[in-house]
């Protein structure tokens, strides 16, 4: 298959090649810190969820204005078996 003229992507100057390396070189770094922050914060994590939940069950949450909804516990999702996923 041949590529389209509008399809062809100019070539990177070197200048501009070390330069995009270099940045996603410091986001890599960047995002090992927060992740390594995130998983930190696991156990604390896992206190706040059971408040919340907690929380939920017992006094509702607002569904609109003043109006409160309490959540049955058959209607929690079963926590899911892996590490908790932080998406940032």
């Amino acid at each position: 298959m041949t590529k389209r003229v509008q399809d062809a992507k100019p070539a990177r100057s070197k200048d501009t090649d070390a330069w995009f390396k270099e940045n996603v070189a410091e986001q890599k770094k960047r995002y090992a810190a927060i992740v390594q922050e995130q998983d930190g914060l696991a156990a604390q994590r896992e206190k706040w969820v059971e408040a919340f939940l907690q929380i939920i069950q017992t006094k509702g949450f607002n569904v609109n204005g003043d109006t409160r909804r309490v959540i049955k516990p058959s209607e929690i999702a079963k926590k899911p078996k892996g590490k908790h996923q932080v998406v940032f």
